[in-house]
């Protein structure tokens, strides 16, 4: 039988993601992706696939899938406990499914998304040179739905070379990332209010964007601004002042100001903060300013927090 998972259950929602669409911004078309890039290119070397391989990023669990032959796969990001055939196995770890093996995902107890990698990848039909599914365009492949049969490709010729990697979990009290300031700090009347508030993660949030509650950023005046650019990472104020902090299926342009940028490292981290969740900001120079000193600051900022 040709190498496939079968779809038995899904969660809240399971979607085939890989690196995304990179440098169709100008055609209006958003990169998308995996939201925890870090999570789906670490189960990927795992398995010993090319580190862009697609994959299935699952939101809170609930996912289960059969193998329909001998299939190596991994699980990274939130560690959703995991078991196979009813027996408990790890993760960050390979994990090895005979013809017929039921993997199933648990919640998990922190973070948000969790990676299934499979040696091979995900084989399904790419659009524009991705298999990411967008959810803003609705480019790429739909949502995984019961009964799907997910293709594997052909697998590596190099083998894995690690069985497990210790990496740390996502935490699961507050958040701190870092952010530069800009390029539209001046249109609210006291930046500091970014960083001076513990904001909460809101339940409205998604792909698109990590929606805060908790407080509001007041800008000096409600003129309207002509649409811009907008990055992953982008801090957008809409009006009624509760910041948005733009993720994977963010839209290539806005109108709404941006007052800081969370920088790229962060990015990940900032995907895997569950509803109800305290985030911090904290500012940093541009990288093109920092002094050594400062380097080792962050570090020492993201090293703590990440557990």
């Amino acid at each position: 039988m040709s190498r496939a998972l079968e779809v038995v259950a899904v969660g809240p929602s399971a979607l085939v993601q890989d690196l995304g669409r990179p440098g169709l911004g100008a055609s209006g078309v958003g990169r998308s992706g995996a939201a925890d890039r870090a999570a789906l290119t670490l189960a990927n070397r795992l398995v010993a696939n090319d580190e862009g391989a697609a994959a299935i990023e699952v939101l809170l669990g609930g996912l289960a899938v059969q193998a329909t032959s001998l299939l190596t796969v991994a699980l990274a990001g939130a560690a959703a406990q995991a078991s196979v055939d009813g027996t408990l196995v790890g993760h960050h770890a390979i994990v090895n499914l005979r013809p017929g093996a039921l993997l199933r995902l648990a919640a998990p107890p922190t973070g948000l998304r969790t990676y299934l990698a499979v040696r091979g990848g995900i084989d399904v039909a790419p659009v524009l040179g991705s298999r990411s599914t967008d959810t803003l365009s609705g480019l790429g492949p739909p949502p995984l739905r019961t009964g799907d049969v997910l293709p594997v490709g052909p697998e590596p010729a190099a083998p894995p070379i690690v069985d497990v990697a210790p990496v740390g979990l996502p935490p699961g009290d507050t958040v701190v990332l870092r952010a530069v300031l800009g390029p539209r700090a001046d249109v609210i009347t006291d930046p500091a209010e970014l960083t001076g508030t513990t904001w909460t993660a809101s339940s409205r949030s998604d792909r698109i964007g990590m929606r805060l509650e908790g407080g509001k950023l007041r800008r000096v005046d409600e003129a309207e601004m002509p649409s811009e650019g907008m990055v992953r990472g982008a801090i957008q104020v809409p009006p009624g002042g509760e910041p948005v902090v733009f993720l994977a299926d963010h839209p290539v342009t806005g109108g709404y100001p941006v007052v800081a940028t969370v920088c790229d490292a962060d990015v990940d981290r900032a995907a895997q903060v569950r509803p109800g969740q305290g985030v911090r900001f904290v500012v940093v120079p541009p990288a093109w300013k920092e002094t050594p000193a400062t380097v080792r600051s962050n570090l020492s900022i993201s090293t703590a927090e990440s557990g």
